[in-house]
């Protein structure tokens, strides 16, 4: 793919990886890219301004105060100017700042002026890498939607084995080529109007307790995020959860079945698409209790009776133009349960997942089959359920 006049910022930290970035570069401006560099002071311990000036055509940044040069509002400048930022090596320590909105150099002031996407390629010992600290740094910087590419397992210029080296250039250079490519489809939504939910449901039991599942509503929240990013005007409505909405995003917070079902209700009938990523309880209790339930030496018996099924009320009031898709998580008989709520709940296409170290409730990837109701099946493999978001509004995009 040709990046012809893209224009894309490339920040350069301390390590040792920084030698691998005049091929990076060179890729670009072979592409048509337009290339600036900032670099820290460390980076030029490991590789020089000049090197890189050579090769990007331009000047390269350094100090946020140059002596004998002007420069007023150059942060704010290149963090304008640029498409598309990228960190490459990004070490643990920027991973910090930028996780905690530090700007005490260059680089980091332009990385939180910028308002451009940033793509980081991390680069570290694999200790660094493992480090709770690193770990919890990253999964904010992905919450905030923060690009990563990387890292990779292998040798170490510290003679460690282990995950923390730095993706290849080639690798990097084709996230970039994928990143402008997918720019492209950012429109595909536009005019669309996309209702979301997600998240778990709660049924009171007594003051203090409730019925519940283990849904995080990672998944809704991305797909919402996914729909926004693609031009969409979105409604999310989302049981209790601890995750922040996309900017853009509409949040409708519920926290009962009941609830959730007159609120989908409620906006269903001017959207587009429904996609029913919530795991809303199936079952409520008949008499809540208004004093919380002591302790008792016997054994204690609660009555509940089912709730209403959401999706089958309302593909009563569905049109002909418009998408319902389903989620199901099954442990057993899967795609004999999915096809079966296909049919009864006249879906569109159901998303199914099965319970497992790298999918279903509370984890940050997921593997599922996508079902439509023309009886095709389609296995993707295990993905960032950010990276699943964006492929299941893809598929939307084009039915819509």
């Amino acid at each position: 793919m040709s990046l012809k006049d893209k224009k894309i910022l490339v920040g350069l930290t301390g390590g040792i990886a920084c030698y691998k970035i005049p091929y990076l570069i060179r890729s670009l401006t072979k592409a048509g890219a337009d290339v600036k560099v900032v670099m820290t002071e460390a980076a030029t311990r490991f590789i020089t301004p000049l090197t890189l000036e050579t090769v990007s055509n331009n000047p390269v940044a350094v100090h946020m105060f140059p002596a004998e040069k002007f420069i007023s509002t150059r942060h704010i400048d290149l963090a304008e100017w640029a498409e598309l930022v990228v960190i490459a090596p990004a070490t643990a320590n920027v991973l910090a700042k930028i996780s905690t909105g530090i700007c005490d150099d260059l680089l980091t002031t332009i990385i939180c002026a910028t308002p451009r996407p940033v793509m980081i390629a991390p680069a570290m010992n694999p200790g660094m890498w493992q480090n709770p600290v690193t770990q919890r740094n990253v999964a904010t910087l992905r919450e905030l939607g923060y690009l990563f590419v990387g890292p990779e397992e292998g040798d170490m210029a510290c003679e460690h084995v282990g995950m923390g080296r730095m993706s290849e250039p080639q690798k990097i250079f084709e996230a970039i080529q994928a990143f402008f490519q997918t720019s492209r489809k950012k429109k595909a939504l536009k005019g669309k109007k996309v209702l979301v939910t997600a998240g778990p449901t709660r049924e009171a039991i007594d003051p203090v307790r409730y019925l519940s599942n283990h849904s995080s509503g990672k998944m809704g929240y991305a797909l919402a995020a996914s729909a926004v990013k693609m031009g969409a005007e979105v409604t999310l409505v989302s049981g209790p959860a601890t995750i922040t909405p996309q900017p853009g995003v509409h949040l409708v917070s519920i926290e009962t079945t009941k609830e959730l079902h007159r609120e989908v209700k409620k906006y269903f009938k001017g959207v587009d698409c429904l996609i029913m990523a919530a795991a809303p309880a199936d079952f409520t209790v008949v008499h809540t209790k208004q004093k919380k339930i002591k302790r008792g030496k016997g054994t204690f018996e609660l009555s509940l009776e089912p709730t209403v099924d959401i999706l089958k009320d309302i593909s009563k009031i569905k049109k002909t133009n418009q998408l319902i898709v389903g989620f199901a998580l099954e442990t057993d008989d899967a795609i004999a349960n999915a096809r079966r709520k296909i049919k009864e709940k006249k879906l569109d296409m159901i998303i199914l997942n099965q319970p497992g170290p790298d999918s279903g409730f509370g984890t940050d990837t997921n593997q599922v089959t996508i079902l439509y109701k023309n009886g095709r099946a389609v296995d993707l493999p295990v993905m960032r359920k950010t990276e699943l978001a964006d492929s299941i509004l893809e598929i939307i995009a084009k039915k819509l």
